[in-house]
């Protein structure tokens, strides 16, 4: 994310865009946290003391941190990077990798997953992110750090060694200021002068891990997959309603284009549940959950509304439904397509697969049952943010 904690604040501050901010301790003894990019143009950093960054730019507006927004922020980026690919590993409140190659059979290419993201973001939370795309973790992050502010690079891997080589030696993982004084002895400046030097003069300034992780670095060799903290629990689609839906024909209309947009995301991250899972917050704030778990996992959206409806079932009254969640999980990976429906009517599964293909195409509303035909959002639970993703 760029600038995450002054970009939060500029949604509830508008008239702060634009203008050099940063976030952090106003006090004498207080430090920035975070800079926008105004003022970082200046040389106001994170971590700096505020009295310093004041004197840089007398014109900053210094904000006191709002921690607990900033978190509940966190999580609605980190929902949104699951929707892509449960394969998500998070490096800070505002920052993760996403190993996305599992998309490669629905999303043309890897720019096209890294403008999903962004676009997702921006349009549901009002945010900028940067992403860099490479196929090693150490390459995305320093590409991610080139697209910034506000952009994509891809560092294709053919030419990664020349995107490393033109880096500052400081770029590299691990070179703090006592490495950087030893590299710099030895003359060398950038990625590139670090690549030429043999391994053995390295280990005798740096010692023999240090010299042989820096260079492996520096020929963009970083084995390490991506992994996600405890694993991808749950993929899920859930809306509070700014009216109550009130009866079953409203309830269920909503639970069908839920589980048109939960079909999707699936298919995205290339995954099918054998658990599904529904959620219900009635107008009083009640809320029931109910769960049923599968011999098999599946990801059609005709499959997951039949469960749905089940678990509808099982929920006593028509009182007004508040929010209403469908969510899968247990997940097993959809490598045959013919396993992943309830029953074995072959046309209803190739019809399910051709729909899929038109909604990655044109947005989940290109294709939609003629039963959400006519209702708007707030009475079928169709969500704005599944528009395609090249719509103009």
């Amino acid at each position: 994310m760029d600038s995450f904690f002054v970009e939060v604040e500029r949604l509830d501050r508008p008239e702060l865009r634009g203008r050099p901010v940063a976030v952090g301790g106003v006090g004498r003894r207080g430090v920035i946290a975070s800079a926008s990019y105004e003022a970082r143009a200046v040389g106001v950093r994170s971590a700096q003391p505020t009295g310093i960054a004041m004197r840089l730019c007398p014109n900053l507006v210094v904000v006191p941190p709002a921690h607990n927004r900033y978190g509940e922020m966190s999580v609605r980026v980190f929902d949104i990077f699951r929707s892509v690919t449960p394969l998500v590993e998070g490096l800070s409140l505002d920052e993760a990798f996403l190993d996305v190659s599992g998309l490669r059979r629905h999303l043309v290419s890897p720019v096209e997953i890294g403008e999903l993201v962004r676009k997702t973001i921006k349009s549901v939370l009002g945010l900028p992110a940067s992403v860099g795309i490479a196929s090693t973790k150490f390459v995305a992050k320093l590409a991610s750090e080139a697209a910034k502010p506000d952009g994509l690079k891809l560092v294709r891997a053919e030419s990664q060694q020349e995107f490393l080589h033109a880096l500052p030696v400081e770029a590299l993982w691990g070179v703090g200021p006592a490495t950087l004084a030893g590299l710099q002895k030895l003359g060398i400046v950038s990625v590139g002068d670090l690549a030429l030097v043999p391994e053995a003069t390295l280990s005798r300034t740096l010692g023999p891990n240090q010299g042989s992780h820096l260079l492996a670095l520096a020929a963009g060799i970083d084995p390490r997959p991506v992994t996600p903290e405890s694993g991808a629990k749950s993929i899920s689609v859930e809306e509070t309603y700014s009216r109550d839906l009130i009866g079953r024909d409203l309830i269920e209309a909503a639970l069908l284009a839920h589980s048109q947009q939960l079909a999707m995301r699936l298919r995205r991250a290339g995954l099918g549940a054998r658990t599904v899972s529904l959620k219900v917050r009635f107008a009083d704030f009640t809320t029931v959950t109910r769960a049923r778990t599968m011999p098999h996992a599946i990801s059609q959206s005709r499959d997951l509304y039949r469960v749905a409806l089940d678990l509808l079932s099982q929920v006593a009254g028509d009182d007004p439904v508040r929010l209403l969640g469908l969510g899968g999980s247990s997940f097993e990976e959809t490598a045959s397509s013919g396993q992943m429906s309830i029953d074995s009517d072959d046309a209803w599964h190739r019809l399910g697969e051709a729909v899929a293909q038109v909604q990655e195409r044109f947005g989940v509303k290109s294709v939609a049952p003629a039963r959400l035909l006519g209702r708007d959002s707030a009475d079928a639970g169709v969500r704005e943010d599944d528009r395609p993703d090249d719509e103009s």
